[in-house]
């Protein structure tokens, strides 16, 4: 049996404060995009591109990489026990909010939907890696793919890592991986996680502004439903305060 590390400390538990890890103060090598041309960052829901790499992601716009995400889900099952949020809601709502949030960051909306079903990539990632492999193709000019990190402890983010980790594997596409939930459920110096590998991008204050301006369009995940005041958020603020660093943090 494989454990999630998400399901032991779930979300609305406050996990690894962010506290603990600035007191880590531990600092990774700078993670450079000299020498990326197109850059093709993979979220298994619609705001996994923003709080992993949105700050990575209008650097690179602004340099001049083109930009691309795949949105693997369609995100419609957060909601789950909801009375009034519906999964056809959110399908609508949840991309529309990404693409919001793309314009904060300056980055153009150029997005790939492939419409699998939320909460079900693991029972779909042969065909989800045959996809990938025809959207990113092989490149030996400067294709970089960022996908969510293997072992990032949610289902969906780790399907999805290895999807991307196999539609690669044959290519000279350059793979790159970010943590979402890891900084979650693990600790500063955990030994499940590859610390080693892991690269540092600094933001500049304006594009960690963008960020948090990006972020903020998440609404459906950010608040309860107007309709149900005790619905916990799906993104609540001790999550949030480890994403909206002043840096980003990729495996390579």
């Amino acid at each position: 049996m494989v454990i999630q590390p998400l399901a032991e400390t779930p979300v609305a538990a406050p996990g690894t404060p962010e506290a603990a890890w600035q007191r880590w103060g531990v600092t990774f090598p700078t993670f450079s995009l000299l020498g990326c041309r197109r850059l093709v960052v993979v979220a298994p829901h619609p705001d996994d591109e923003i709080l992993g790499l949105g700050g990575t992601m209008a650097i690179a716009a602004a340099s001049g990489i083109r930009v691309d995400v795949v949105a693997v889900t369609d995100g419609e099952a957060s909601h789950g026990g909801s009375t009034t949020v519906t999964p056809a809601d959110l399908a609508t709502r949840r991309p529309a909010e990404s693409l919001a949030a793309l314009a904060e960051l300056g980055v153009p909306p150029r997005i790939t939907r492939l419409g699998i079903h939320d909460g079900a990539v693991a029972d779909h990632e042969p065909e989800l890696a045959s996809q990938l492999a025809e959207i990113i193709a092989d490149d030996p000019a400067g294709t970089w793919c960022a996908a969510p990190w293997r072992n990032d402890g949610h289902p969906d983010h780790d399907a999805t890592g290895r999807a991307c980790a196999l539609a690669l594997r044959d290519t000279r596409v350059r793979l790159v991986e970010y943590p979402v939930w890891m900084w979650h459920w693990a600790a500063p110096g955990d030994a499940s996680v590859p610390w080693s590998a892991a690269r540092s991008v600094r933001l500049p204050n304006g594009i960690a502004r963008a960020k948090r301006d990006a972020v903020a369009r998440f609404a459906s995940q950010l608040a309860a439903p107007d309709t149900e005041p005790d619905f916990a958020p799906i993104l609540p603020q001790h999550v949030l305060a480890r994403l909206l660093r002043a840096t980003e943090t990729v495996f390579v």
